[in-house]
């Protein structure tokens, strides 16, 4: 728990704990715990893993085994911006595979990957629900369709 308090400060461990008090004892509340763990902390860094195991008495492997199932949890920290680029079906044929490099290019990052600022992370979906917009990319909820590798820099420096 130290080491929580000195990575996320302790209002966060405290909201977590709280959450977790709460839940612990509701059958089938590990996903949930997880969700709030995530929603707390941004990601599930494995000091929360192993606080979750121990409180909660499940296997840390059950917990990872979620963690990387589910597309919802991450491992690693995101940035301020989350880019979700569409990849599925409409946007890959309407130039989603031109966009997302001119993004990496843009960023110096890969899929999965997040700058070093901190500010952008990169993350493609299989669908965003709007394929007459295709190519379509969201940031932090923010849709952005019929996309060209052009609108790429503009797009960005909004969130600069």
């Amino acid at each position: 728990m130290e080491t929580l308090c000195q990575k996320f400060g302790e209002e966060k461990v405290e909201r977590f704990k709280k959450a977790l008090e709460q839940l612990k004892n509701v059958p089938g509340s590990l996903i949930a715990i997880m969700n709030e763990a995530q929603e707390i902390f941004g990601y599930l860094p494995i000091e929360v893993q192993l606080y979750i195991s121990k409180e909660m008495n499940v296997p840390l492997t059950e917990i990872f085994g979620i963690a990387t199932f589910y597309s919802r949890f991450t491992l690693k920290p995101s940035g301020k911006y989350k880019i979700n680029l569409c990849m599925g079906t409409a946007c890959y044929v309407r130039g989603a595979a031109m966009v997302l490099e001119k993004i990496k290019e843009k960023l110096g990052i890969q899929i999965g990957e997040t700058t070093p600022d901190g500010k952008f992370s990169l993350e493609p979906t299989r669908c965003l629900g709007a394929c007459g917009l295709a190519p379509v990319m969201m940031i932090n909820g923010e849709v952005f369709g019929r996309l060209t590798p052009d609108d790429v820099d503009e797009i960005l420096s909004k969130f600069e």
